[in-house]
C-alpha cells in the first residue's frame, strides 16, 4: 500500500498516510489522461464567436450600378465581401465544441493521474492549514515553509474558505475544491498540493 507524509503547514513532518492502492497505484495511461484533459478543456469553450455573412447584413438589396458601360467592374450588391461594411466569407457560427467522455474513463484517467504523480513525488499533503487572518501575506508563509515556489494546484475543502480568500493574490496558487477537482487540476500544476480531508474525498470519489 502507497504510503505519503503528512506535512504541518509550517512544513514539518506530521505523520504518514496509507493511501488506497486501487487509486494511488494505478498503471500510467497517458492517452486517457490526454482524453480527459482534451475533453475539459473543450468543454469550457463557450463557441459563441458569429459573424455576418452577405445574405445577412442589412441593406444592398440593389445593384449599385448598371452591369455594364460605367466603366467600373461589375457589381451586384454593396454587401459582397470586398466591399466595406460587407460580409464575412465563411463568416464564423456559434459552435459546439464539447466532448462527451464516460464516468469509468474519467474516473481512470483521474487515478492514472493520482498515481503517476505519486511515483514522481509530486504529491504533497497537509495536515490542515489554518490562517490566522484571511490574508495574502499569511499564505505566503505557508507557501515558503512548504517549498511551494512553482506553479502549484492547491486542493482544499468547504471549510477552508479564509485559505481560498488568501491564496487568491498569489499568481503561482491555483485553488480547486476537492469536490471539484479534476484530472486536469492534478497535471497542471509542477505539484498537486491538498490537505488530508481533501486527498480523503478525493479517494472516496474515485472509488465510488
Amino acid at each position: 500500500m502507497p504510503t505519503i507524509d503528512i506535512l504541518k503547514q509550517t512544513g514539518e513532518k506530521a505523520g504518514v498516510l496509507e493511501l488506497d492502492e486501487s487509486v494511488f497505484g494505478v498503471e500510467y495511461n497517458e492517452p486517457l489522461i490526454h482524453q480527459a484533459v482534451v475533453a475539459q478543456l473543450n468543454n469550457a469553450r463557450q463557441g459563441t464567436k458569429s459573424a455576418l455573412t452577405r445574405t445577412e447584413v442589412r441593406g444592398g438589396g440593389i445593384k449599385p450600378w448598371r452591369q455594364k458601360g460605367t466603366g467600373r467592374a461589375r457589381q451586384g450588391s454593396i454587401r459582397a465581401p470586398q466591399w466595406n461594411k460587407g460580409g464575412v466569407v465563411f463568416a464564423p457560427k456559434p459552435r459546439d465544441f464539447s466532448q462527451k467522455i464516460n464516468k469509468t474513463a474519467k474516473v481512470g484517467a483521474m487515478k492514472s493521474a493520482l498515481s503517476k504523480k505519486l511515483a514522481d513525488g509530486q504529491i504533497v499533503i497537509v495536515d490542515e492549514i489554518k490562517l490566522a487572518e484571511a490574508k495574502t501575506k499569511e499564505m505566503v508563509k505557508v507557501v515558503k515553509a512548504l517549498g511551494l515556489e512553482k506553479n502549484v494546484v492547491l486542493c482544499l475543502t468547504e471549510t477552508d474558505a479564509d485559505v481560498v480568500r488568501a491564496a487568491n493574490n498569489l499568481p503561482n496558487v491555483t485553488t480547486v475544491a476537492s469536490e471539484l477537482a479534476s484530472v486536469y487540476d492534478v497535471v497542471s500544476g509542477s505539484k498537486f498540493v491538498a490537505t488530508k480531508a481533501a486527498i480523503e474525498k478525493i479517494t472516496e470519489r474515485c472509488k465510488a
